[in-house]
């Protein structure tokens, strides 16, 4: 059977047989003016039943899953197995809808009860769906609906994703590339023709003081507004994240210049990203940056997270240090998420630390992120660090920030992103 493109374990289509179908269907869906779509099946933590049993064990859950997966599909779809647990079903004239009741299908029938020596398990699998696009080639499809399947994983497993609703890092596709060319060529534009402005929300200290403003990229091409959530992953990937990074210190520090003139000397904090710190010119563009805008390294502060601190680059660690030694402050964006720990502080040479949102929304109510932020303040404070409080929008978060001894706070409750003529007369007011 093998020789002829079957899988001899459970003789669905293997690999090859797979592909040269996927090529034989879509051509037949795009004759008929009919849809096609393909589900990539893979069972969850699948290595445990291997480290468990050996995988004669293995083989025998495979097989058992694969019977009841080919009896559930039987006359609408053609199954193959990929390798190991993963299997791909494709179903021809089927369009989302039907692709989704079909997961759902497959969802079900992966969970039923396997028998595997005196041990009754339940096994939970992830789907990606995924359904053929105009003048999309067969393995592109294959490969898309391969790629839902991982992000249903990472997800936790035991659930279905269609191709194209995938959070943004993980989609791909034909739409997701048309979607990022465009987005690309709108940067290239927004560069090229002025279309990149920086916006400025002020950070507030409790005795009323103003602690900095922080500069938010805002891009406009022929009147169409980029969310920032687009615009960076695409400059990430592209390498324009290092240009956009140049020019946002650079027109920070001009415009940290102009505030310097009206008589307030305002420190303005720039966002800066792992590319940017890997960019053999960093330290260049940020010395050019203080140049151009004439201004004391004081008035510049770079905001980083804070595995950005504890990465082992050479490069990295090279650009903060001189970054250090140039003057300009650092500070820990987004604290509380992803890398944070408290244990880390005492080794980062950052005198600020902000504080997520996620936080501070769900203050007073909250007791444990309540007692979160009592613990980081204190902390903070004794380790000579400003702690700000972000995405304050109520009068009682300020009142019990107050409370726990926070320094600074940003959000809308006093002071919305503005522009910078409109920040000059903010201040003023202020």
């Amino acid at each position: 059977m093998d020789a002829i493109g079957f899988d001899p374990l459970t003789g669905f289509l293997d690999r090859g047989g797979c592909l040269r179908a996927a090529v034989r269907l879509a051509e037949f869906c795009r004759r008929q003016d009919k849809p096609f779509s393909v589900l990539w099946a893979d069972l969850d933590r699948f290595k445990q039943v291997n480290e468990s049993f050996g995988h004669l064990g293995g083989d025998a859950v495979i097989a058992m899953v694969a019977r009841r997966l080919g009896d559930a599909v039987a006359g609408r779809a053609e199954a193959a197995r990929m390798g190991g647990d993963e299997f791909v079903f494709l179903v021809p004239s089927c369009d989302r809808r039907r692709a989704e009741q079909i997961a759902e299908e497959l969802l079900r029938t992966i969970t039923m009860p396997v028998e595997v020596g005196n041990i009754r398990m339940r096994p939970s699998g992830s789907v990606g769906v995924a359904v053929l696009d105009d003048a999309e080639e067969s393995l592109a499809l294959i490969e898309r609906a391969d790629r839902a399947m991982l992000e249903a994983k990472r997800l936790g497993g035991g659930r279905y994703v269609v191709s194209g609703d995938e959070q943004v890092p993980g989609r791909v596709g034909v739409l997701l590339a048309r979607e990022e060319l465009l987005i690309e060529s709108q940067i290239h534009a927004a560069l090229e023709s002025g279309g990149l402005t920086l916006h400025y929300q002020p950070i507030i200290n409790f005795n009323g003081s103003i602690e900095s403003a922080e500069a938010l990229m805002r891009c406009e091409v022929q009147g169409q507004s980029l969310a920032p959530g687009k615009i960076i992953p695409v400059a990430e990937k592209t390498g324009l994240i290092s240009r956009l990074g140049e020019w946002s210190m650079l027109n920070a520090a001009q415009h940290a210049r102009r505030l310097r003139d009206h008589g307030f000397a305002t420190k303005v904090a720039v966002n800066v990203s792992r590319a940017q710190l890997m960019a053999p010119r960093f330290v260049e563009a940020l010395y050019a940056a203080l140049y151009c805008g004439d201004i004391e390294p004081s008035l510049l502060e770079l905001e980083l997270t804070e595995s950005l601190f504890l990465d082992v680059s050479e490069t990295v660690q090279t650009n903060l240090k001189a970054a250090r030694q140039a003057g300009v402050s650092l500070a820990i964006d987004d604290f509380g998420t992803g890398y944070s720990c408290l244990a880390n502080l005492k080794d980062i040479p950052a005198s600020k630390l902000k504080l997520d949102r996620a936080f501070i929304s769900v203050l007073p109510d909250d007791r444990r992120a309540l007692a979160v932020v009592r613990a980081i303040a204190q902390l903070g404070r004794e380790l000579g660090m400003t702690i700000v409080a972000e995405g304050v929008e109520t009068e009682r978060q300020f009142d019990i920030l107050a409370e726990l001894n926070v320094d600074a706070v940003q959000g809308f409750l006093r002071a919305r992103p503005m522009d910078g003529e409109a920040l000059v007369e903010w201040l003023r007011r202020w």
